[in-house]
């Protein structure tokens, strides 16, 4: 298809000012920038950005985040009846699967989707996407847990650390911190908290990647934006 056609139908704006873009060079393709007019492009296979941001061609693809409250089950169909992530996406039409999973008795943001090849980078190890937790502990938090969390301690079933760690509060015998991490193991954020002292006594995601929790109300979800679809492809190189 001829450039300026995907442009459009991406919604960008009209064939006439896409071409505008493309003449005034704010239009990339695999990171190439000087385009003759009628460049012809895969929307499928080529990455193609306006402004350093990336454009994503209309599909048949849903993409959700969802703020999970704590007590459901991060599955679509819980076979002991328990509350699960029906209740979420009641009135979808689609068949929506979760990316990951959380506790039962964690909260926050859960990304839910029928694309399983995003899925699957999303989820697999080997892409080391970056989530998010705030964390009300045990305890008054020492700078050096923080240290230590980011050095590296070792667990049960091996080495973890923290990408990032920092004390937002201490109050009353109680701390709340905020980490990053990019393992996905069992329970790793509460293992990695109560390893150095600090059970945890509430857990939320509020971020998954480029992906914010925000403002979202518990209990809801919402669409992404295109350009947050772009930003997760962007973060798995799909």
């Amino acid at each position: 298809m001829r450039l300026q056609k995907v442009l459009a139908s991406a919604g960008v704006g009209s064939r006439r000012r896409c071409e505008e873009l493309i003449a005034a060079g704010r239009v990339t393709v695999n990171g190439e920038s000087e385009l003759p007019m009628g460049t012809r492009v895969d929307p499928s296979r080529d990455v193609i950005r306006v402004d350093g941001e990336r454009v994503i061609q209309p599909s048949g693809h849903a993409y959700l985040v969802a703020n999970k409250p704590r007590g459901v089950v991060s599955s679509m169909a819980d076979e002991n009846g328990r509350p699960d992530l029906r209740t979420l996406v009641e009135g979808r039409p689609e068949r929506l699967f979760h990316v990951g999973r959380l506790d039962t008795d964690t909260s926050g943001l859960l990304l839910l989707t029928n694309d399983g090849d995003l899925a699957h980078r999303l989820a697999h190890p080997s892409f080391e996407v970056t989530k998010t937790y705030v964390a009300l502990v045990r305890g008054s938090v020492a700078d050096s847990v923080g240290a230590a969390l980011r050095a590296g301690i070792t667990l049960e079933d091996g080495p973890a650390a923290a990408d990032r760690f920092r004390v937002r509060d201490r109050s009353k015998g109680r701390s709340l911190v905020e980490l990053d991490v990019h393992i996905g193991r069992n329970r790793i954020v509460r293992r990695m908290l109560d390893h150095v002292g600090h059970p945890v006594l509430e857990l939320t995601r509020t971020a998954f990647g480029p992906i914010r929790l925000g403002d979202l109300s518990v209990g809801t979800v919402r669409d992404l934006t295109s350009s947050e679809v772009g930003a997760l492809l962007d973060a798995v190189g799909a």
